[in-house]
């Protein structure tokens, strides 16, 4: 399998990379960021692709992009710094972006046996509509930057769905995400789940199929002690 893993030098992508390494159904990952991957020494299946515009991609990041079989999308804005961003690029980089990329992995899939998985990875109760905003979204000014977290959910599902069956889409909505080394917050109505145990499902759904269109932050919790636990 050729997996790209967007937002490879973050928290989570960093993460998936490390575990993809060792996996064994990963052959190849496609590391895209802005910035340069760390690549460990020996390492033949990493390749780190610096994208220098995630809205319009070069001639050489789409060679790269070429016959990937999967993607796991981690790049957005998360909201402890909405307010150091204007609201249009929160927009565009936490659901454009994402967007532009499964079109673009859809067009660069060649292999017609299997289909392309993308995984997007949104946030815990972000809602789909006006009427599932959660009152505390409300409460704090969030409800404008969850809805469009839940259009970016709504069109990717919906891209995948009409693509008569080239292209797999899951949304995954976690809560808050701890590791060793990081403060691990606990904050009302919001869930945690361990940033192995989050990885680790993540690459096990490209791998083995997507148990359904959208998980939940529990779902993830169990999915990843199993797939950890073997």
């Amino acid at each position: 399998m050729k997996l790209v893993i967007s937002g490879s030098t973050g928290f989570v992508g960093a993460e998936l990379v490390s575990q993809a390494l060792s996996n064994p159904a990963i052959t190849s990952i496609v590391a895209l960021s802005r910035h340069e991957t760390p690549i460990p020494v020996g390492s033949t299946k990493l390749k780190s692709v610096v994208c220098d515009d995630f809205e319009n991609y070069s001639d050489s990041v789409r060679e790269e992009l070429k016959d990937a079989d999967a993607c796991i999308w981690t790049i957005a804005i998360l909201p402890a710094k909405l307010k150091d961003i204007p609201f249009d690029d929160v927009c565009k980089i936490s659901r454009d972006y994402a967007l532009t990329a499964i079109r673009t992995l859809a067009e660069l899939h060649q292999a017609r046996d299997r289909p392309l998985r993308f995984i997007y990875i949104s946030g815990h109760q972000a809602p789909r509509s006006l009427a599932e905003v959660p009152k505390q979204f409300s409460d704090i000014g969030l409800t404008d930057y969850g809805l469009m977290r839940g259009e970016a959910e709504t069109r990717i599902l919906a891209y995948a769905e009409q693509s008569n069956g080239a292209v797999e889409a899951c949304v995954v909505k976690p809560g808050m995400i701890d590791a060793p080394g990081k403060e691990n917050r606990i904050l009302p109505g919001l869930p945690n789940i361990d940033l192995r145990a989050f990885a680790a499902t993540l690459l096990d759904q490209v791998v083995n199929g997507f148990t359904k269109d959208t998980l939940t932050n529990d779902e993830m919790v169990q999915i990843g002690k199993d797939v950890l636990a073997k």
